[in-house]
């Protein structure tokens, strides 16, 4: 990774991770939504065993390191990330149940907007006019997307706005901790933490999983998890997060490729619209954000 850093920028390895992790998560969506939509296991299971999986791949990581792996400052960060997270991951998996990819992913690009709500209703942090200008069409495009006045429309529909609800705190957490905490270290907390909470929502459903039509594909999903998670934080902890969030919407037509290519899914019209809303504004409040640091407001 240094090498890397050294020969192309911390800002082109940074983009091109986040656009990794986003190719790779859009590769995990179509599985997982196989799994739950098309051979019926059950949510919680696959969520349970995605991450279980995914822990197994980090523990040499953990073994070799010794404990500066699990060397941490911020114990109870890595607490409420975490739950943060499980809450994201169980709207998300459900989601995909019932939800068509290209929607799903759509409105999970509304987790820049949470983020900015966020900081206003709970931080209590100023959030300007322009702010809440970019947030307004951001939502906006969101409802263009779930279109609640059709005869399609069900309230499942909403679980992947939960999602990036949800989402958005971890993300924001992640970018805080990432200042004291490793790459190693924050992948290995979150799929250390993540896999009993997982766990305990799974109980119901037994951890039930046909190995004979689903096996390799749960395995896939596991190995697949590690990768993504350790090249989302990575590009996080090399580049700042408002440069990157323009190179997170290119998971957009990875998913919707994908969508279309394994399960037919073609979005309609308003799902083009609603995203441009949604980057549009998204993009309008990073140069907000860039603009109010350049001149200290």
């Amino acid at each position: 990774m240094t090498l890397l850093i050294q020969k192309y920028s911390p800002a082109v390895v940074g983009a091109a991770l986040m656009v990794l992790a986003g190719a790779v998560f859009a590769l995990i969506n179509t599985l997982v939504q196989h799994a739950v939509m098309i051979e019926n296991a059950s949510p919680t299971s696959v969520a349970f065993w995605q991450y279980a999986i995914a822990l197994c791949v980090m523990l040499p990581s953990v073994i070799g390191t010794g404990r500066s792996a699990l060397r941490t400052a911020v114990p109870g960060l890595h607490v409420l990330r975490v739950a943060l997270a499980a809450g994201g991951v169980q709207f998300w998996v459900f989601g995909l149940a019932y939800v068509p990819i290209w929607q799903a992913i759509a409105l999970i690009m509304l987790s820049p907007f949470f983020v900015t709500l966020g900081a206003g209703f709970i931080l209590r942090e100023r959030v300007s006019l322009q702010r809440w200008i970019a947030v307004s069409i951001g939502f906006a495009g969101g409802m263009v997307i779930l279109a609640p006045w059709s005869d399609t429309f069900t309230l499942q529909a909403f679980l992947p706005v939960g999602a990036a609800a949800f989402w958005a705190g971890s993300s924001l957490l992640t970018k805080r901790m990432t200042a004291t905490e490793s790459s190693e270290t924050l992948t290995v907390y979150l799929l250390l933490l993540l896999t009993p909470v997982n766990a305990g929502l799974a109980l119901g459903d037994g951890f039930h999983i046909d190995l004979a039509s689903l096996g390799a594909v749960i395995i896939a999903v596991g190995l697949l998890t590690a990768l993504a998670q350790y090249a989302l934080v990575s590009s996080y902890r090399i580049a700042d997060a408002s440069f990157l969030q323009p190179f997170d919407h290119v998971k957009l037509p990875f998913n919707v490729g994908l969508g279309a290519l394994v399960f037919g899914f073609i979005p309609p019209g308003t799902m083009w619209l609603g995203s441009l809303m949604i980057i549009g504004g998204s993009v309008y409040l990073v140069w907000i954000e860039k603009d109010q640091v350049s001149t200290g407001t």
